[in-house]
């Protein structure tokens, strides 16, 4: 059973090949709002980052060239489906248009205390923790998860 203490957190960053006001960039923002409301209405979807604007392209803490997603949902499972069994997947497949593929690590998700909103710090210290340490229950990714805090494995 699924402990409900805790709810996944999540931050991917995405280096932007061109402004976002470029035409190289257009079919991304012109999608960004649709994907946005998809995720808000997929099951277990809880929180997303936003600006005034409702996205969080306004918001660039780590520079002007990087945008940074974070969300919060029920459980792995639910980001996957939305990740990955949704229409964001073709969002997902014309990334190589948009955003530079540096290799380096760009997501990180993390067990957050049900109703705990993180920070773009936070998120980062649980980037930086993945990056050094490799994926443990306090920085993972798809690819190597944990269970929540006290969830039966």
């Amino acid at each position: 059973m699924l402990s409900m203490a805790y709810q996944l957190a999540q931050m991917n960053l995405a280096v932007l090949k061109a402004p976002l006001d470029s035409p190289q960039l257009a079919g991304f923002v012109m999608e960004l709002g649709r994907i946005n409301a998809l995720a808000e209405s997929s099951p277990g979807f809880v929180w997303r980052l936003q600006d005034d604007a409702g996205d969080a392209t306004g918001l660039r803490p780590l520079g002007d060239e990087v945008l940074v997603n974070m969300s919060v949902w029920q459980d792995i499972a639910s980001l996957r489906r939305y990740a990955y069994e949704s229409e964001h997947v073709d969002f997902l497949r014309r990334r190589r248009e948009w955003f530079v593929q540096s290799g380096e690590m760009q997501l990180v998700m993390w067990w957050a205390r049900a109703g705990h909103i993180p920070s773009v710090a936070e998120a980062m210290g649980r980037l930086a923790l993945l990056k050094a340490q490799g994926p443990t229950v306090e920085a993972f990714t798809f690819a190597a998860q944990f269970p929540p805090p006290g969830a039966a494995v």
